[in-house]
């Protein structure tokens, strides 16, 4: 029993120390800044790119569909962004990666943040057993960010900037019915953990944010499991607050929703058994299988 108190205790002031932050966020630290924003023209890419724009940065927009783009840069305009850029891009193409950091230079003339957002190659079901699906979520949702890291690393360490990645409870927590996507995310996970921690070896000023996130209400993840899980859906709008307040403040690590997201991972920790037991309640199998 002791010790299960001391466990409760540590996790609570675990979840105090990351809840409440110290730093102050304003406005005034986002105007001016050079941000590429991939996987922006929808969900959370495209909420985090209104937030920067209602804050006076440059943007740099990046996906495959240009007539979203062109609408969320028109917006992006309306609300203050000091100027806005895109760039039509596949990710499962690594060249395309690379020439979006390309163009970013080109228009912007350097890189404060870099945002690594966008997703594909995947869908949520049983696996099938092929090598292909595996090789699809990798291209898109490890290499590229890999590229797109590689490609634009002399830019961030001229302006002293950060880079801000989005991975997810699956890249923590293993993801039934996500396989491929979840390999995608654990990668993720260790290759940007690794980095972080090699930068500092190397006393290179390199911040990276990552951001682990929850079942969020984009229309992607809404197709893709809205009626396979049991769970509520968090808001893409104020996901995105949190996330870019947490990159520009160059927090280690974000989590959203948090009280949905963090308690889960500590007690995993602790007790990993009756953890992924609890969570396999929140699967609706008649749908999936």
């Amino acid at each position: 029993m002791a010790a299960i108190r001391i466990a409760l205790a540590l996790l609570v002031g675990l979840c105090a120390y990351y809840f409440y932050p110290q730093e102050t966020f304003s406005a005034e630290m986002v105007r001016g800044m050079r941000v590429l924003v991939t996987g922006s023209s929808s969900g959370i890419g495209e909420q985090m790119a209104y937030e920067f724009a209602r804050m006076g940065a440059h943007l740099m927009l990046t996906a495959r569909r240009e007539n979203r783009l062109q609408e969320v840069m028109q917006k992006c305009q309306k609300l203050g962004a000091s100027s806005v850029h895109y760039v039509v891009a596949d990710m499962s193409n690594l060249t395309s990666a690379q020439k979006v950091v390309e163009e970013t230079k080109a228009q912007m003339g350097g890189l404060d943040q870099l945002v690594l957002n966008h997703v594909g190659g995947t869908m949520f079901g049983p696996f099938q057993g092929t090598i292909e699906s595996v090789i699809r979520s990798m291209n898109v949702n490890f290499f590229s960010y890999v590229q797109l890291t590689i490609s634009a690393m002399d830019l961030l360490q001229e302006s002293k900037g950060n880079i801000v990645v989005i991975s997810s409870m699956s890249g923590r927590i293993p993801g039934p019915f996500a396989i491929s996507y979840s390999a995608a995310k654990f990668a993720l996970e260790g290759f940007y953990s690794s980095l972080r921690a090699e930068m500092r070896l190397r006393k290179i000023d390199l911040p990276i944010t990552v951001a682990v996130l929850g079942y969020i209400d984009t229309d992607m993840a809404l197709n893709s499991v809205g009626d396979k899980i049991t769970q509520k859906a968090s808001s893409k709008e104020d996901c995105a607050r949190q996330v870019v307040k947490g990159g520009v403040l160059r927090y280690r690590e974000v989590f959203y929703p948090y009280w949905a997201v963090k308690p889960i991972l500590l007690y995993r920790e602790l007790l990993p058994d009756l953890v992924d037991q609890v969570m396999a309640y929140g699967y609706k199998l008649e749908n999936i299988l």
